[in-house]
């Protein structure tokens, strides 16, 4: 039997630790008894991109799209495939080991995603990078948690609070989606959407790409 290897670790900023396996030819990011990541599921992450693109391509041609977390770049690297070859990707990510898993041991799995010319990675907390700007991006991708919870890390609760969804409606185009992902759903969170201003359409989607596994949510959420 082919025992899981803990590959290297790392601490997110004011956070917890986080842990990177790999089990025969997959990898898996852990933290505490929590699987928030693998890539044996990846289903839902590339749903985030390729839905919310289904949303605005009638409205914009030249897309400038803000994903919230790299993760394991299946919803940057489902992104480059279905956006337009003008499309603008900003990759925003709190934890540099995060980057550094894509470009060593994980350089298979990132296929090169963040050196394509469209996409731009900053490295930070992407609620700042939402607080700063005024209309600058036609959709912007959220999965920096679990869910709108704060698992990861205490301080991502404001990005789920009512003044960082606010700052997110102020951060995107007229006709612009906020898409959040979760691991399953919480209707108190709809509402609060509702409440700041958003339609909001919540749509279940499978853990992995053939239909089965898991349900996750991913929220769609227009200015209205």
């Amino acid at each position: 039997m082919i025992k899981r290897e803990l590959i290297d670790t790392a601490w997110i900023p004011d956070g917890e630790k986080l842990e990177l396996y790999k089990h025969d030819r997959d990898f898996m990011i852990v933290l505490g008894h929590n699987e928030l990541m693998s890539t044996r599921k990846w289903g839902s992450e590339e749903a985030l991109a390729t839905m919310a693109w289904d949303r605005i391509k009638g409205v914009t041609k030249r897309p400038h799209m803000l994903i919230g977390g790299y993760g394991m770049g299946f919803t940057l690297r489902a992104a480059l495939r279905t956006l337009p070859e003008d499309s603008k990707l900003t990759v925003v990510e709190l934890v540099p080991e995060i980057i550094e898993w894509a470009r060593g041991p994980m350089a298979e799995v990132a296929q090169g995603c963040l050196d394509n010319p469209r996409v731009n990675l900053m490295m930070g907390d992407v609620g700042h990078v939402i607080d700063a700007a005024r209309a600058d991006y036609d959709a912007i991708l959220l999965d920096v948690d679990n869910g709108p919870d704060g698992l990861v890390r205490e301080d991502n609760n404001q990005i789920y609070s009512k003044t960082g969804l606010r700052a997110a409606r102020n951060a995107l185009t007229p006709d612009g989606v906020l898409a959040i992902w979760s691991a399953g759903a919480d209707p108190a969170f709809t509402r609060r959407l509702e409440r700041a201003g958003f339609k909001v359409d919540e749509v279940k989607v499978s853990s992995r790409s053939n239909g089965k596994g898991p349900k996750h949510v991913i929220w769609f959420a227009t200015p209205e």
